[in-house]
């Protein structure tokens, strides 16, 4: 009798670890510098301490203090000194603590490192990662939970991208750093460490493109569009209109600069409803540029106007507060029914 033939080798395990988005975030960081000794990161706080998030921790016992930099309290410093590292061939992944502290470097960030390779023809390039821990729900002081993101999608230049899930960290901090434009990454501080969305991460996966939004919710009811801190929002509130008979579509924008609405437009076509949902405020926000352009591309698909349940349009409230502000369940689905009962 022949023997049985051998079991197909199962290495899922030795590839696969379950993450949260701030490990996913480190064991990202983690595999960029070990494939390329260019990679340098830098920030407040980033070495020793390993990040007031903790999502660079070790990296600075391990890779050494020439290439994990602890610096000054000088966001524009910072982001200056690694337009001159990418100049000279390096990639260099800068952290901003909190969003609030990164006005300083403003100027840097879209006079200087969003012109660059505009400037020179080319000829220079700025492979430079500016991550940006935002958005509320860790009861902060001021100037801790903001979400400035349409600022920063607004300058020609830059490419801007935020993470919803371990996956998306792990993959995202790696395409960032190997992109030979800037890359500004807006990480959802209150996901960093949150036991709900552990997933596991393959490390040998082929991963989606950096700059492409995806459906992770099938339905025909009504599209959601979420990103960030806002899309486990989304998919409870889908979760809870499912109970009621509702099949909610919800897409992860992912790319913020430069949008991918292709899917946001397909789904759109088929349900004729739309509710996008951001923690920024309303005005001049991607939340209007994203219905603006769904108007547009898809005028004669819609059954109701495109509904925005965002932050309000005020700074950004004490932490006793927030939760009143920042977009919830009941917000979402309150959005939903007037989207369908139009």
């Amino acid at each position: 009798m022949a023997a049985p033939a051998a079991s197909p080798v199962d290495n899922r395990s030795a590839n696969t670890q379950t993450m949260t988005i701030g490990k996913a975030l480190n064991n990202g960081l983690r595999a960029a510098m070990e494939a390329d000794p260019k990679v340098l990161v830098m920030g407040e706080d980033v070495g020793k301490l390993g990040g007031v998030f903790r999502v660079t921790d070790g990296l600075q016992k391990d890779f050494g203090e020439h290439r994990v930099l602890d610096t000054p309290l000088a966001e524009s410093g910072i982001v200056g000194t690694a337009i001159g590292l990418a100049v000279r061939g390096f990639r260099p992944v800068c952290e901003i603590q909190f969003e609030g502290f990164i006005f300083p470097a403003f100027d840097q960030i879209s006079s200087q490192l969003a012109k660059l390779r505009y400037r020179t023809q080319g000829k220079l390039k700025a492979p430079v990662v500016i991550r940006v821990p935002f958005g509320g729900g860790i009861g902060a002081v001021e100037h801790h939970s903001e979400s400035p993101e349409s600022l920063f999608s607004h300058i020609p230049g830059l490419k801007v991208v935020s993470c919803a899930n371990p996956v998306d960290a792990y993959w995202m901090m790696q395409q960032a750093i190997s992109s030979d434009d800037p890359v500004m990454l807006f990480e959802p501080k209150k996901l960093y460490h949150s036991s709900a969305l552990k997933a596991p991460v393959d490390t040998t996966a082929t991963p989606d493109p950096l700059h492409s939004s995806r459906v992770v919710r099938h339905g025909d009811a009504a599209t959601i569009a979420a990103y960030g801190p806002s899309l486990p929002v989304a998919l409870d509130a889908a979760t809870a209109a499912q109970e009621e008979g509702r099949n909610l579509e919800v897409i992860d924008l992912r790319t913020l600069s430069p949008l991918d609405l292709g899917p946001v437009f397909e789904s759109v076509r088929r349900t004729g409803r739309l509710v996008v949902v951001s923690e920024a405020s309303s005005e001049v926000s991607l939340a209007s540029e994203v219905a603006a352009r769904v108007q547009q591309e898809c005028f004669y698909s819609l059954e109701a106007p495109v509904q925005r349940v965002t932050g309000f349009d005020t700074p950004y409230p004490p932490a006793k507060l927030e939760e009143h502000f920042l977009p919830d369940l009941d917000r979402v689905l309150h959005a939903v029914d007037n989207a369908l009962e139009w």
